[in-house]
């Protein structure tokens, strides 16, 4: 667990500064890939889901 906890940081540190520089490569694809993947797995998977749903049911529908 503290292994993906780490993974998570680091990728998203990553991702933030490939985002802020404007940098659209492969390789930023393949980081936020990652960062995806490895937050998946940690316990914020869960929250993360409950708020996406939360946000899609509060969107009113015509």
């Amino acid at each position: 667990m503290a292994v993906t906890v780490s993974l998570v940081a680091f990728f998203g540190l990553v991702l933030f500064f490939l985002l802020r520089s404007r940098s659209l490569t492969p390789g930023a694809a393949f980081v936020a890939a990652m960062f995806g993947f490895f937050l998946a797995s940690t316990g914020a998977a869960g929250p993360i889901n409950q708020m996406t749903a939360a946000i899609v049911h509060a969107i009113p529908t015509p």
